[in-house]
């Protein structure tokens, strides 16, 4: 793979068919032929094995354009990891989260839990859809499939789907399943919920330090299969400190979790099941998030639904909706990993439709790729060599960036 660090050189092309109906637009650089078909207007080395580039394509709504990092894994100096606002229910701007970890390039992640308007007085967490693991820990589990925000999943997929880098430096796609158990005295309790805005109808969830400060309220409202459903008013909290029951509530609490303490919050028969433990009795909470394809532990996962497996589109895929898009992809080794974020509609009001979505990951060089959040939430920062902090390079709709719930961090040694 030839990278050049040089931008603006360009030449005439052709606007050539690319895959799912896209027409090449505008020049590119003479040398960024670096795994792909789409002709970049500008490439820039940001560090060792990082680039930005950026494109245009003639979408079926017209003209997009799309701003890349490209992070080659097989130099030892760059990295990757999950950005985070240092709580699971919390939001920060994608810039912010990048200069605050010294990362050289970032782009925001999942879909979140962002309103709560059909929940009024329930506060919103800001919390991701899917999991969360970060630095080689595990933050969050994934929401039912009901609950998620964001446009529809292709059939088959699910919340639980995630694009990963494990410790060997490999990208995959994965699936991570939670299984976790509350052992006492009475009997084993399974685990339904790990750090997530919403929980199993009938299930028990646990909590730690990492939620952060906000309300659990919001895990009780909703059903499995509708996010818009009323909130349970049948629950119970327990929390054990030290391998004991310390206190238990009535109703799902909010403020500081202390480090070692864990929050059990159940809904319905959940609920039941907790109100079971006294103060003083023994408890142990074990949780752990398990990957379905890989036995290689995860350094980060991230949420988000697949497009492109095996370099092929997902059947199913939405070919209507046109809108701003932001997507995660990697080749066939595992070792280059794509991130993409278009213009947002202030700039154009074209976008691609998933299924274009998908075809523009397979011309980055994607031979696998997964959509992010969108619309308002697209974000793409880069950090200019010896500069003191990133830049927005793509155009966030409304023209100011969107405080979200997590990003993916690239990190590059001089």
């Amino acid at each position: 793979m030839a990278w050049s660090g040089r931008a603006g050189v360009a030449l005439a092309v052709a606007a050539g068919v690319l895959a799912g109906g896209l027409a090449g637009a505008s020049a590119v650089a003479a040398d960024s032929g670096a795994g792909g078909g789409l002709p970049y207007e500008r490439v820039e080395r940001l560090g060792p094995g990082v680039e930005y580039r950026e494109f245009s394509v003639t979408a079926s709504r017209g003209t997009v354009h799309g701003h890349v990092l490209a992070v080659d894994l097989r130099e030892s100096r760059t990295r990757l990891d999950l950005l985070t606002p240092g709580s699971v229910a919390a939001r920060q701007a994608v810039s912010g989260l990048a200069d605050d970890r010294q990362a050289v390039g970032a782009v925001n992640g999942d879909f979140f839990n962002i309103t709560e308007d059909q929940h009024p007085g329930v506060a919103p967490t800001g919390s991701s859809v899917g999991p969360e693991i970060g630095s080689g820990r595990d933050l969050k589990a994934a929401v039912p499939d009901g609950q998620r925000f964001g446009p529809a999943m292709p059939p088959g997929e699910t919340t639980h789907d995630v694009l990963g880098m494990g410790k060997d430096r490999k990208l995959r796609l994965d699936r991570l399943d939670l299984r976790g158990s509350v052992r006492t005295p009475r009997g084993s309790i399974p685990l339904g919920g790990y750090n997530q805005y919403a929980l199993p109808v009938g299930g028990v969830g646990a909590y730690t330090a990492d939620w952060g400060t906000v309300s659990r309220q919001r895990a009780v409202c909703g059903t499995d299969t509708s996010r818009g459903a009323g909130c349970s008013t049948d629950t119970y909290e327990v929390t054990v400190r030290q391998g004991r029951v310390a206190a238990v509530a009535q109703a799902p609490g909010a403020g500081a979790i202390p480090a070692g303490s864990t929050v059990l919050l159940g809904r319905d028969a959940g609920a039941d099941t907790l109100r079971a433990l006294r103060v003083g009795d023994r408890a142990e909470v074990d949780s752990r998030l398990t990957p379905t394809l890989s036995r290689v532990p995860y350094v980060f996962a991230v949420g988000g639904f697949p497009v492109l497996r095996g370099g092929q589109p997902l059947a199913g895929l939405d070919t209507t909706t046109a809108a701003t898009r932001t997507a995660a992809g990697f080749d066939a080794s595992g070792s280059t990993l794509y991130l993409l974020a278009l213009d947002g509609s202030a700039e154009s009001g074209a976008g691609l439709t998933i299924a274009e979505l998908a075809s523009v990951m397979r011309e980055l060089g994607a031979d696998s790729a997964v959509n992010l959040d969108g619309g308002g939430s697209t974000t793409l920062v880069a950090r200019d060599p010896g500069a003191a902090a990133v830049t927005v390079r793509n155009h966030p709709s409304g023209g100011v960036e969107r405080p979200v719930a997590n990003a993916i961090g690239v990190f590059s040694r001089t």
